[in-house]
């Protein structure tokens, strides 16, 4: 016999059964929210899923590291390619790579703009967070689901850029006070702090990394996301650092890497994504790619031509570059 049977007073079966209906109805916004297809959100809303694949060299016709899609948009009045790429949850350079041409305070009025919110993930099985300077994103894996969140971020300039390597989230401050490093004091007329409030650059939120110094913050100066801005720490729009705060405990994991050549999977077809080599690290960038190739043991099903094509262009979007000839093979 169930519970609801077993209840003789008819008010309180009445009043079972409405609260039934609404834990049942908020688990279905819940269910619809989270396997929502992301055409019908922005990037810093939703969650990907991804599939890695299950072995280290060849083509896994199974895996799909390629996500989002992308979208298209008309330009309106007043609008400039930092608002679009705002609206869109990308960097001012992820907008500005594929119109290199346009004048990204005044572009055209109608121009339909095909929005590149499609990416790469980069090489390898990420759990917890992921920075991949040359492309200015942050990836926040849930690995036991297999989906995955991606932001925009600001980097650090060449002169203090940011470092690569295994850390992990230390400690996490809202509100956070800025004490300022001694060789930044003359730039701020001798102050050792900023108090939290609009002109504090760490923004809403602070999250510390195992590195003293460095940390996951928002920022006073929204237009620096995207853009090599900073003294070496990762800065997000102010949305998305109140996005990602609560959903990241201390203790997590975070990765940093150096990876402007991404190579993709989806539906058995190989894609490319060619970001700036920003901080100078490689000499030859198509060298650096085939013989990235050739270590996954995939260099003869692409065209190179379609390689070299992408590595001149340096778009930041993922291209395909599979060889019709040997697909299937």
């Amino acid at each position: 016999m169930s519970l609801l049977t077993s209840i003789t007073n008819p008010i309180i079966k009445l009043l079972f059964m409405k609260r039934s209906c609404v834990f049942l109805l908020f688990s279905l916004i819940s269910l619809v929210l989270i396997v929502l297809p992301h055409h019908m959100l922005f990037a810093g809303d939703g969650a990907y899923t991804y599939r890695f694949p299950t072995r280290p060299h060849g083509n896994d016709i199974q895996a799909i590291t390629v996500i989002g899609s992308p979208q298209t948009y008309i330009v309106q009045k007043d609008d400039t390619l930092l608002d679009i790429a705002r609206n869109f949850d990308l960097g001012f350079s992820e907008i500005q790579l594929p119109y290199k041409d346009l004048d990204p305070w005044v572009p055209p009025e109608g121009l339909e703009l095909t929005i590149p919110t499609s990416w790469v993930l980069p090489e390898g099985k990420w759990n917890g967070i992921l920075i991949n300077i040359p492309e200015m994103r942050l990836y926040l894996f849930f690995k036991k689901i297999s989906m995955a969140k991606t932001f925009p971020i600001g980097i650090g300039v060449t002169e203090n850029i940011t470092l690569t390597g295994q850390f992990y989230i230390k400690d996490k401050r809202v509100s956070p006070s800025w004490h300022i490093p001694v060789s930044l004091r003359e730039k701020y007329e001798g102050r050792k702090s900023i108090p939290p409030g609009p002109d504090n650059p760490l923004g809403s939120h602070w999250m510390g990394l195992s590195i003293k110094g460095y940390g996951i913050h928002g920022t006073n100066f929204p237009w620096a996301v995207g853009r090599l801005v900073t003294h070496g720490c990762i800065r997000l729009y102010p949305e998305d650092i109140v996005r990602l705060y609560p959903i990241v405990p201390i203790g997590t994991p975070v990765n940093i890497i150096y990876e402007p050549i991404k190579i993709g999977f989806n539906q058995g077809r190989i894609f490319i994504e060619v970001h700036e080599d920003i901080y100078h690290r490689i000499p030859d960038l198509l060298q650096f790619t085939l013989e990235k190739l050739d270590k996954m043991k995939i260099k003869n099903l692409v065209e190179v031509e379609k390689v070299k094509e992408a590595i001149d262009q340096k778009r930041g979007v993922p291209v395909e570059i599979t060889s019709d000839f040997d697909y299937g093979k």
